[in-house]
């Protein structure tokens, strides 16, 4: 079993990946972020220095590359969660593309890239989720939950825009250029699966519900 958990910066991937995984007894292939040597400096240069140092394409790479690596790790245990997916990170990179952060060539480049990582994977014993589980959350729940996270370089006011085009954008991603699995839509504006044990509960039962039925369409 493979499962996928999508959805915007902040709005709880990594506490749902976990609690799904705890409780199905998957393993958890978390997004590198903490780790991630690019990720502070795409927050946090200015456009002349993401000009010159080409960080967004660095950034849209570094994941690709740790991504798959994931996927390959995931594939070989046999039962796992992946918190985002290479189908995503398709979807930052093009905003990026659109915003002019990233180049034509570059985004060629890219594709290029993730074209050959999509043939490797079709090679492999699974090709695709069994689900996306995508959370799904107002602006304004979006917002709240990063500065709660605290990541200090998150939180300059002059990201908020890039948050409102990359969210405004999710629900679009989901319904018409995700195909790869069935999709699970959960609403985060109305959980918190952290602190609340009876919305811990309910979204266990829901993913559980939701593979049941996947389980009978395939049989």
């Amino acid at each position: 079993m493979m499962i996928v958990v999508s959805g915007m910066i902040s709005v709880g991937k990594s506490s749902v990946s976990k609690a799904v995984g705890e409780a199905l007894g998957l393993e958890v292939f978390y997004e590198s972020v903490d780790d991630n040597p690019i990720l502070p400096l795409f927050y946090t240069s200015t456009p002349e220095e993401q000009e010159r140092n080409r960080y967004p394409f660095l950034l849209q790479l570094h994941f690709l590359y740790t991504r798959f690596n994931a996927i390959k790790q995931a594939i070989a245990c046999g039962q796992a969660i992946l918190d985002r997916s290479l189908y995503e990170d398709y979807y930052f990179a093009k905003i990026n593309h659109k915003l002019g952060r990233i180049s034509d060539l570059e985004l060629q480049i890219y594709e290029g890239i993730l074209a050959s990582m999509m043939e490797e994977i079709k090679g492999m014993p699974k090709k695709a989720p069994d689900l996306n589980i995508y959370l799904k959350a107002s602006f304004d729940t979006v917002m709240k939950r990063l500065h709660m996270r605290g990541r200090e370089f998150e939180q300059d006011e002059s990201l908020v825009e890039y948050y409102r085009l990359l969210w405004a954008g999710y629900d679009d991603w989901v319904n018409e250029e995700y195909k790869a699995s069935d999709v699970l839509i959960i609403d985060m504006d109305k959980l918190d699966v952290v602190h609340n044990q009876d919305d811990h509960d309910w979204l266990i039962q829901n993913v559980k519900g939701k593979l049941e039925t996947l389980e009978l369409k395939t049989a």
